[in-house]
């Protein structure tokens, strides 16, 4: 009951804080929480499978790409294509692709995931470089107009103001997260947890894993194409180096490892201090990736749960309560 009032209070906290966060940081800090906004969701959908399925990918760009170009190509060439159906067709577009690769990963685990992935993920950059008459090759996708925001019989918001693509971004973000949140306290959640922990157990207990383990891949690449909609609609260009390259991949593990793997919640953590550590240090230096590669390294060395583990541990050592090993974490 304590706990769940003190959550109560901090969804309350956090809304109302963003709720005003425009007015009081300005355009330019505005923007960053739409970065921010994007980067949360998608972080979040591969911790759905780092975190809770047991499998790393080093290829999730592939699904945030396949979000990204979809968006891009359905208004440039449909004019007046509504934003909610770009965005949704982008993340099923991704979703798909997951299913269609479904078969050729759920029955391999650890490195040989890793690596096929990785492989998939190559290989749309280099099919998106190649047909540069539907993609743009690398100069990428641009000079598509966002429309505004129908809301039939309600109102129209204009996507190119700054506060309105603010609250739009928020509300796809916390939505999905709160979706993601969901499944993972379903049975689903708890079956994907299984697998995660003792695949063989649950294969005896008449679970289908591998059918399993293809939905948590579509809805892990269902949200991770939302997020690049996302991108699509707030940036108005999409290229190969933007949503496929190989660092789109690994931003989001390391943001997972950064803010606390096992976690649901980590990512999130993660996420925030990433861009809000990116946008400080290009104030000054171009050499952003070297100071968060560094605090990577440092959180691996030193707090290999991820920071929100080390946090925990603290305050068990402070009250006294027990904290639960990250590896066996599940609720969030």
């Amino acid at each position: 009951m304590i706990k769940s009032k003190r959550n109560l209070a901090l969804w309350v906290v956090f809304l109302a804080a963003a709720g005003i966060a425009p007015h009081v940081l300005g355009i330019v800090k505005t923007n960053v929480l739409v970065e921010l906004a994007g980067f949360v969701l998608y972080a979040v959908s591969l911790n759905l499978l780092l975190s809770y399925t047991g499998v790393l990918s080093f290829g999730h760009a592939l699904f945030y790409g396949v979000g990204a170009y979809t968006t891009a190509l359905l208004l440039y060439h449909v004019e007046g294509f509504p934003v909610i159906g770009a965005l949704l067709l982008s993340g099923l577009a991704a979703g798909v692709i997951g299913l269609i690769l479904s078969p050729l990963l759920v029955r391999v685990t650890g490195t040989a995931f890793a690596m096929l992935t990785l492989a998939f993920g190559q290989l749309m950059f280099i099919l998106c470089l190649k047909f540069r008459e539907v993609t743009g090759g690398e100069d990428g996708i641009a000079g598509y107009d966002v429309p505004n925001l129908n809301i039939p019989g309600i109102a129209s918001f204009d996507m190119l103001d700054p506060t309105v693509f603010y609250y739009f971004a928020l509300a796809v973000c916390v939505i999905g997260v709160l979706i993601m949140w969901y499944i993972t306290k379903t049975p689903l959640g708890q079956v994907v947890v299984g697998i995660r922990d003792n695949t063989l157990r649950v294969d005896y207990l008449g679970y289908k894993v591998p059918q399993t383990k293809a939905i948590v891949f579509a809805v892990s690449g269902f949200f991770a194409g939302i997020a690049g909609s996302l991108f699509a609609l707030f940036q108005g260009i999409v290229s190969t180096d933007g949503v496929l390259h190989i660092m789109v991949s690994f931003y989001p593990i390391m943001a997972i490892l950064i803010g606390g793997i096992g976690t649901f919640f980590g990512p999130i953590l993660g996420s925030g201090i990433l861009i809000v550590l990116e946008d400080l240090i290009m104030r000054y230096t171009e050499r952003a990736e070297l100071i968060t590669g560094l605090l990577f390294i440092g959180v691996v060395l030193y707090a290999p749960g991820g920071l929100l583990w080390l946090w925990r541990g603290l305050m068990a050592k402070l009250f006294g309560s027990k904290s639960q090993p990250a590896s066996e974490e599940v609720e969030a």
